[in-house]
């Protein structure tokens, strides 16, 4: 059974949410601040992590830092949980590793179906195969991505969201596309977080970002600048 952590100072919503969880095929639990949350993960390493941004001692933004710094913990899932609805919030915490974002309120069910489609997506087998475009390598394998021959570190939905762009060389890729590809069929939250990611997946491939191209009312696509 999947251990899920959740990180929410916020009583009812950490119940609701560790509820929901328990009454499915997860082992849940909770915790109301970062302090009591490090103590647990010294021994326990969990499946994901729900983090709240807003915490009354360390915030969220904190301990997605030093988890995506430490050797230990930096493969971990996290979602964001935020009441805060700007841009700038969600490109902080998908920049410093944030698998995905769910913005207050959200439905337990919501919840659900993002978990299982990070960790779906987690557990899927890579084959052995290197993807390239222009200066750009993306090791399937290693789930390594190098630009112009230096290593860049993308949260695992960045990778994911890039390796689809480079299967489909060419192709021009909805929103809708892209969401059901590589968040999952059964992800029913906003459009925009393919836009959030896009745009994170840009500034990170630095001289390459125009090879991802926006089409004007329908998508984006990958190509050559050659």
């Amino acid at each position: 059974m999947q251990k899920i952590f959740i990180v929410e100072d916020d009583d009812n919503i950490r119940d609701m949410i560790l509820y929901a969880l328990s009454s499915t095929e997860f082992e849940a639990n909770g915790f109301a601040d970062g302090e009591s949350f490090w103590r647990a993960v010294e021994y326990t390493m969990p499946s994901l992590l729900l983090l709240d941004i807003m915490l009354p001692d360390e915030d969220g933004i904190s301990i997605l830092k030093k988890l995506k710094q430490s050797p230990k913990y930096k493969k971990l899932s996290v979602i964001m949980l935020t009441a805060k609805g700007t841009e700038y919030d969600r490109i902080k915490g998908l920049d410093l590793g944030a698998d995905d974002y769910i913005t207050k309120p959200f439905s337990v069910l919501e919840v659900i179906s993002r978990i299982r489609a990070v960790l779906r997506r987690y557990d899927r087998e890579e084959g052995n195969s290197t993807l390239e475009i222009d200066k750009v390598v993306l090791h399937i394998d290693k789930r390594s991505v190098f630009v112009d021959g230096s290593e860049v570190s993308l949260t695992y939905k960045e990778f994911e969201l890039l390796h689809y762009f480079m299967l489909n060389e060419g192709i021009v890729l909805t929103r809708d596309k892209l969401l059901e590809e590589v968040w999952g069929f059964d992800y029913n939250g906003e459009s925009r977080t393919v836009d959030m990611h896009v745009h994170s997946l840009r500034h990170k491939l630095c001289d390459c970002s125009n090879m991802i191209k926006t089409i004007r009312n329908v998508g984006y696509k990958i190509g050559s600048n050659r």
